[in-house]
This record gives C-alpha cells, sequence and structure tokens, in this order.
C-alpha cells in the first residue's frame, strides 16, 4: 500500500509546484499502475478535475471500460463528495486515502457516501495510509499560500 501512496504523494507534489491544491492519485489494477494524475482546477479551468476524477476518465479510457472493478484507486487526501459519488458510479472495487478530510471528506469523515446502502455500490474504502505525510503536503502547501499573501 505505500509504495503506491508515495506514487500518489509524488503528484501531489507537482500539483504544488503547478499552484494547484496538492492532491495526487494512483490508479492499480491486478498489481500495475494504470494511470496518475493530479488536481488540475486551475490550470484547467475546471472544478471537476480533481486527482481523482482525472484518474478514473483516465483509467477508464485505458482500460476501455467505464466499469473499474478489479482497481483501486489510491489519493492523498480523502474524496469529496464528487469524487466519492464517482468512485461508486464507476463500480471502484477499492480506494485508498491518506489524510481524512474533515471539512468534506465523504469516506467516512463527514459521509460515508460509498457505504450508503441506497446506492447499492461495491466501493470499499481504507483511509490513513501514509496520514500524516499527506497532511503535510496540505498544512504547508496553506501555509505558503497564507505567507504569500499581502
Amino acid at each position: 500500500m505505500e509504495h503506491w501512496m508515495h506514487l500518489a504523494i509524488e503528484e501531489a507534489r507537482l500539483a504544488a509546484l503547478e499552484g494547484e491544491i496538492p492532491v495526487g492519485a494512483v490508479l492499480i489494477k491486478n498489481g500495475e499502475a494504470i494511470c496518475r494524475a493530479h488536481n488540475r482546477r486551475e490550470a484547467l479551468h475546471d472544478p471537476t478535475a480533481h486527482a481523482e476524477m482525472l484518474c478514473l476518465k483516465e483509467g477508464a479510457r485505458l482500460l476501455g471500460d467505464w466499469r473499474l472493478r478489479g482497481c483501486t484507486l489510491y489519493v492523498t487526501l480523502e474524496p469529496c463528495p464528487m469524487c466519492a459519488g464517482a468512485m461508486v458510479m464507476s463500480q471502484l472495487s477499492e480506494c485508498v486515502y491518506g489524510a481524512s478530510d474533515e471539512r468534506q471528506g465523504c469516506c467516512g469523515s463527514i459521509y460515508d457516501l460509498p457505504g450508503d446502502a441506497a446506492l447499492q455500490g461495491v466501493t470499499s474504502w481504507h483511509g490513513g495510509v501514509l496520514a500524516e505525510e499527506c497532511a503535510a503536503l496540505m498544512t504547508d502547501f496553506f501555509a505558503r499560500r497564507r505567507k504569500a499573501m499581502p
């Protein structure tokens, strides 16, 4: 697990270098990385360009199927409602995340969207993998941003 999360952390660092909120994701199937992505909302002027969404879209394209059964998404920050919903709708098998998001996290923090029985989803989740390192990416990014403000 930690190996894949380290790849997601590399993506998050790329996001920070680009001025994006530092979230990175990696999609895995059969022990192989299918694709990687990081937040690109600012660059693409797209509110849906979260690391998870970009990774799910690219993974579906590369695999030739919108159903992502048998795939695991590693992401540095707990998915928001939009991303958790996309995980359920894509039939992603599992999400593993690093830091919890107490404000918008929908894999256990404020809500368990994949676990909602009404959605009949198949996506399981597990949080806390390299949580301190993932949380530090966010804390450091926003500290630098505040310091740069006039």
